[in-house]
């Protein structure tokens, strides 16, 4: 109870900041949305995992800074979601990166440049797999034959019985 109130209080604060979050959105945790929530756009049906950061700038430029030509050089972008979009476990998003309608970024990805409507990424740096219907097909034939009644009234039962321990 007190970890949900402490999540909600969190994103309330960046939502105060400018982050912009469309309706029906999930979060397992809270992100870290950086130090420029007001940079990132996330619409609606999409689903972020635990640990996901949204790199919105390029802090790196600190290191150049002292020399006189590269004085005033900042480098920040917009971080958008598009609809009906997974952002997997751990998964990193680089300043000015779009995802793009029905797309899926797999955990610990790092994403450094759009991806594109429709399709599958991973890796690092992410990059394309496959489209959302191959990826569609393939999970719908390796799912494993199971009670959907039994999983509705105890998931961890009826997962037990299609996965049972080892030993």
């Amino acid at each position: 109870m007190l970890g949900s109130l402490i999540h909600k209080w969190k994103l309330r604060g960046y939502l105060k900041q400018g982050l912009q979050v469309a309706d029906d959105c999930r979060m397992v945790s809270i992100p870290d949305f950086g130090s420029e929530p007001y940079l990132i756009s996330i619409g609606r049906h999409v689903t972020l995992a635990s640990n996901v950061t949204f790199i919105t700038h390029d802090g790196g430029t600190w290191v150049i800074r002292d020399r006189p030509r590269f004085k005033e050089v900042i480098r920040y972008g917009r971080i958008t979601i598009h609809d009906n979009c997974f952002i997997g476990k751990g998964a990193f998003l680089m300043p000015g990166v779009s995802i793009g309608p029905n797309a899926v970024v797999a955990s610990g990805s790092i994403v450094t440049r759009d991806v594109p409507p429709n399709s599958v990424v991973a890796g690092v740096p992410a990059r394309v797999l496959r489209d959302i219907d191959s990826y569609a097909e393939n999970l719908l034939a390796v799912n494993p034959p199971y009670d959907r009644e039994a999983y509705r009234r105890d998931k961890v039962a009826e997962l037990l019985r299609l996965f049972p321990r080892p030993w």
